[in-house]
């Protein structure tokens, strides 16, 4: 399986959780075989997209370019990232943003659902300082959700399989070996 694994913390510094998870996820992947290919936002060259008329404009820079080649390329997306506030960083949205311009995924706001995504699988591992069941009561599970089904499953990407970790502020080097070796059997699943 060709597996494209996107580390969407907005800060390039490998210290931080998510690039850990994202990297045991690529380690398992690969030990099983699968063919990883690596992204991380945070050290990726884009503008923010402000009007209709940047969305359907053909220029985009080297990296969003790469971007949509290695996505298009891929079987399984993984994306790690952290929740602030509640929802993806700024920044990875403005990712997702530049990645699905007009002509890669939907095609005018008045077409029907077609993309260059369709027919992939997707997992999200999402770090937050909440306590899962928290965020997904009392908050309804809405950062991850506008990402599951607002542009992912929208872009005809499925199934989009979630796994949450949640008080990740907490530090706890038993719960973070844990989680490492979770992302990392979940690479070598290829799930």
């Amino acid at each position: 399986m060709r597996i494209l694994v996107i580390n969407g913390h907005p800060d390039p510094d490998k210290s931080h959780l998510c690039a850990a998870l994202a990297e045991a996820y690529a380690k398992g992947a690969t030990a099983a075989g699968h063919a990883v290919t690596r992204l991380d936002v945070g050290a990726l060259d884009f503008a923010l997209i402000r009007s209709l008329k940047d969305y359907q404009s053909p220029t985009m820079t080297a990296d969003i370019r790469r971007a949509q080649d290695m996505a298009q390329a891929t079987d399984h997306l993984v994306l790690v990232f952290p929740l602030w506030f509640g929802s993806p960083p700024a920044a990875l949205k403005a990712f997702f943003e530049q990645l699905l311009r007009k002509g890669f995924s939907l095609s005018s706001p008045q077409a029907a659902m077609s993309s260059l995504l369709s027919g992939k699988s997707a997992r999200l591992i999402v770090t937050m300082g909440a306590p899962v069941p928290i965020f997904r009561l009392l908050l309804g599970g809405h950062g991850v959700a506008s990402l599951a089904r607002g542009l992912l499953w929208v872009t005809g990407v499925r199934p989009v399989r979630q796994t949450l970790l949640g008080r990740a502020h907490l530090d706890n080097p038993a719960t973070k070996a844990r989680w490492l070796a979770l992302a990392e059997d979940l690479g070598h699943r290829g799930v």
